[in-house]
């Protein structure tokens, strides 16, 4: 997941489907993600330069340095004025325009049809493997997903983030979208081998002279981490305690064949809250009081930046540090807990 410049933020999830996942290499989702915000300064744009590359590159190969873990990929891509939705299947896709609501993504298929740009075979295709007759209403989910698995059980991810968000329709804020990222009994907030590694909220208002916030984590498990602002503005500090360590050419996943040694990508600040989990999960009243001033950045930092949107009043040079001076602060209630 991630943002540009131009207020484009897009989201990835991992989808199965009857097509068969290409084991050889190609572009992962990640990939996509990454290039799409580099390209793209709208939404629909981003929506283009996905699924052209798509066809130009294929998507496949391992994604994952720990096992053999390959898939297709679904998207979830806004802007300040509009929001899409982009399933895909090998080199088949289907991309539903946002027009009302909300709208949430998960490791299933959710486009039915309401199919507002597709590729220009994918029902052909679909009729050639015998998926669809050419009759029926075509929908993408029920044709494309596993036999029998497009309609999600009652205690799946995907319906659960439904409910959750349309329980809060209309009245959503900077803190029920965080509160909805950090439910774990939904499985949203993911735990155990597939935990969740990191959590994004971003407002993007449609007034133009109102700045994108953009709300990271930086951290596994959103419960227990703190949301720091970022926003885009020119000579942005450098976000050192953030950015993981590169290893250059000697970068086992640049060789041949790969992942066969796994590096320790961990950067500064993801190394101080594991010891801070540690403690949170040793110490009752260590963990309770570090959780406490957790909470307490975190809402400093949500007062500032509502104040910021209601009074347009952005200081562009407090700007600059708001995002590494925030990870700073953050770590400094982890080392004065870790070293005493």
């Amino acid at each position: 997941m991630g943002a540009n410049e131009h207020g484009v933020c897009i989201g990835n999830e991992a989808v199965w489907g009857r097509e068969a996942v290409c084991d050889e290499e190609a572009l992962l989702g990640m990939d996509l993600v990454r290039l799409g915000l580099e390209r793209a300064d709208t939404a629909e744009k981003a929506v283009t330069v996905i699924v052209d590359l798509l066809e130009k590159y294929g998507q496949g190969g391992n994604c994952s340095e720990s096992m053999v873990f390959s898939y297709h990929n679904s998207f979830l891509i806004a802007d300040r004025h509009e929001a899409w939705i982009l399933e895909t299947i090998g080199q088949y896709w289907a991309a539903e325009k946002v027009e009302e609501g909300v709208r949430n993504i998960s490791n299933q298929l959710s486009i039915t049809t309401k199919i507002d740009r597709e590729h220009p075979k994918m029902r052909e295709h679909a009729k050639d493997k015998g998926w669809w007759d050419g009759q029926k209403e075509f929908n993408f989910a029920a044709v494309y997903a596993p036999l029998n698995s497009w309609i999600t059980a009652s205690s799946g991810r995907y319906y659960e983030g439904c409910q959750l968000l349309n329980k809060h329709k209309g009245n959503m804020t900077f803190e029920t979208m965080m509160e909805i990222l950090r439910d774990k009994e939904s499985g949203i907030n993911m735990e155990g081998e597939f935990q969740t590694t990191g959590s994004m909220v971003s407002v993007l208002p449609s007034d133009p002279s109102l700045p994108c916030i953009h709300f990271f984590t930086g951290t596994p498990n959103p419960e227990r981490s703190v949301f720091k602002p970022f926003i885009f503005v020119p000579n942005i500090a450098q976000l050192l305690e953030t950015n993981s360590p590169t290893f250059g050419h000697e970068d086992p996943v640049k060789k041949k064949p790969r992942f066969q040694s796994k590096p320790d990508r961990r950067h500064a600040l993801y190394l101080k809250h594991e010891q801070a989990i540690e403690i949170i999960d040793s110490n009752e009243e260590r963990g309770r009081k570090m959780l406490e001033k957790m909470k307490t950045l975190e809402k400093e930092m949500l007062k500032e930046m509502e104040s910021v949107l209601q009074n347009k009043d952005l200081d562009v040079n407090r700007a600059v540090k708001l995002f590494s001076q925030c990870v700073k602060n953050e770590m400094k209630i982890y080392e004065s807990k870790v070293g005493s």
